[in-house]
C-alpha cells in the first residue's frame, strides 16, 4: 500500500506567530489520520524547528522545507544545505516546484544534485514535476514531463527511488485558478507510474506516491484524489486557511 499525502506549501507566507496559530488550528481540529495517511507542512526555513515542535507529538503529520542547496556546503550566502535540515530534524523536502524552476532557474540537472543531497541525508524529496500552458497546447506534456523525470530521478537506484514523492504540477493551474480536470490529472499519474515502472519496475511503481499539485482545494479534492493514480496533493494557496486545509486532508481516501 503506498502512502496517501496531503503537504501543504506554505511558500512565501506568513509572519512566525501566523504559523504557529495555523498550525494550531490545524492540529486543534481533530484530524483522525488512517494508516498509511500523512499530513506534511512546509513552512519557510525559519519556522522549521517551530513546526518541528509543534507536530511532535502527532503521529502522521511531518515537517518540510521548501529547497534545499545542491551542494553539501561552502561558500553559498543565503543558502541552506540539506544536512543542516537534516540536523533539525527536517522530514521532507520540496525540490524542483515550478516556481524555483522558472524564477531560479533551476534546470534538471540541477534538481538530480539536489535529490542526491537530500537522499544522503535521510530527508525524503517531493519532486515537482509538470508542463506550462505552451507545452499542454501543444500536447506534448508526456515528453516534458518523462524528459523531467528521465534527468532528474533516472540515475538513482531503486533503493534510493523508494524514498521519493512524485508531485505532478500542471503549471497552468498554479495560482490561476484553473484546475486540471479529474481525467487530465488521472491521466497525467497514470503516465508517470508507468514511466516508473519502465525504470525502476512494476513493484516500484505500485508503491510510488504520486500527489497533484494544481489548485487542489476543498471542493474538487474528493474528486481529484479518488483518481486511481492520484494519491493525495501539494497544496499551495489552500493550506495557508486552516479549515480549507483540514478539509483537504479529509477527502484522502
Amino acid at each position: 500500500m503506498r502512502k496517501k499525502i496531503v503537504a501543504g506549501n506554505w511558500k512565501m507566507n506568513l509572519t512566525l506567530a501566523q504559523g504557529e496559530q495555523l498550525i494550531n488550528d490545524i492540529l486543534q481540529a481533530g484530524l483522525k489520520l488512517e494508516e498509511g495517511q500523512e499530513v506534511v507542512i512546509a513552512t519557510p526555513f525559519p519556522y522549521l524547528l517551530k513546526a518541528k515542535a509543534l507536530l511532535k507529538n502527532y503521529p502522521g503529520f511531518y515537517v518540510a522545507a521548501q529547497n534545499c542547496h545542491s551542494e553539501k556546503s561552502g561558500a553559498f550566502t543565503g543558502e541552506v544545505a540539506a544536512e543542516m535540515l537534516q540536523s533539525i530534524g527536517v522530514d521532507y523536502v520540496i525540490l524542483g516546484h515550478s516556481e524555483r524552476r522558472e524564477y531560479f532557474q533551476e534546470s534538471n540537472e540541477m534538481l538530480a544534485r539536489k535529490i542526491d543531497q537530500a537522499l544522503a541525508n535521510g530527508i525524503k524529496p517531493i519532486f515537482c514535476c509538470g508542463e506550462p500552458l505552451a507545452i499542454r497546447q501543444a500536447e506534448s506534456q508526456n515528453d516534458y514531463v518523462a524528459a523531467q523525470l528521465a534527468e532528474s530521478l533516472y540515475h538513482l537506484t531503486a533503493e534510493q527511488f523508494s524514498q521519493v514523492v512524485i508531485a505532478y504540477e500542471p503549471i497552468w493551474a498554479i495560482g490561476t485558478g484553473l484546475t486540471a480536470s479529474a481525467a487530465q490529472a488521472q491521466d497525467m499519474h497514470a503516465f508517470i507510474r508507468s514511466q516508473i515502472a519502465n525504470k525502476f519496475g512494476r513493484e516500484a511503481a505500485l508503491h510510488t506516491t504520486i500527489l497533484y499539485g494544481g489548485s487542489a482545494k476543498p471542493g474538487n479534492a474528493a474528486e481529484l484524489f479518488a483518481s486511481p493514480d492520484v494519491d493525495g496533493g501539494l497544496i499551495g494557496g489552500a493550506s495557508l486557511v486552516a479549515a480549507d486545509f483540514v478539509s483537504i486532508v479529509t477527502k484522502l481516501s
